[in-house]
């Protein structure tokens, strides 16, 4: 049986923080400011990835308030909900990531991001896309006061992945 599942976070753009979207290192003057590194791209795919399988949200099983998790790699966490999905017998179809900036430009990065998500979730590079765009300089993200991503996921018990 096939699952959906939906994801969004944002974070707040700040100096004196490295720029972490994807498990990928972007150097540019500010990044993203959370308890964990802030990736808001992981941290959306992990929703989604939770949400199909019914399985509540990142912050539900990775708290904000528990000092484990203060500046953890989301990579770590992403590497978690895989595990946590394999134990309820559920397996990646694919996942699809919009990630939503005015600066700085994405599109460079996009190859070693689904490459580093792959390698994490232990698929085919394949099974994942990423994109960025643009608000058209509208909202927060348009100010350039926070980066938002969109992520959903295609998960399906192994059983149907069996012949």
């Amino acid at each position: 049986m096939a699952r959906v599942g939906l994801g969004f976070d944002v974070h707040r753009l700040v100096e004196g923080r490295p720029l972490w979207l994807c498990g990928v290192n972007i150097q540019w003057n500010r990044g993203l400011l959370g308890h964990s590194d802030a990736d808001v791209a992981i941290h959306a795919l992990c929703d989604a990835l939770l949400g199909a399988a019914s399985l509540r949200d990142i912050g539900y099983h990775f708290p904000d308030t528990d000092p484990r998790y203060k500046g953890i790699d989301s990579r770590l966490l992403l590497q978690q909900v895989m595990k946590l999905l394999d134990n309820y017998g559920y397996g990646l179809v694919n996942c699809d990531i919009t990630i939503c900036a005015e600066q700085p430009k994405l599109s460079p990065h996009i190859p070693a991001m689904i490459n580093e998500l792959a390698t994490c979730m232990g698929c085919d590079p394949g099974q994942v896309s990423v994109k960025a765009t643009t608000t058209e300089k509208l909202g927060y993200t348009g100010r350039g006061e926070g980066i938002a991503a969109h992520a959903i996921a295609m998960i399906e018990t192994k059983s149907a992945a069996q012949p």
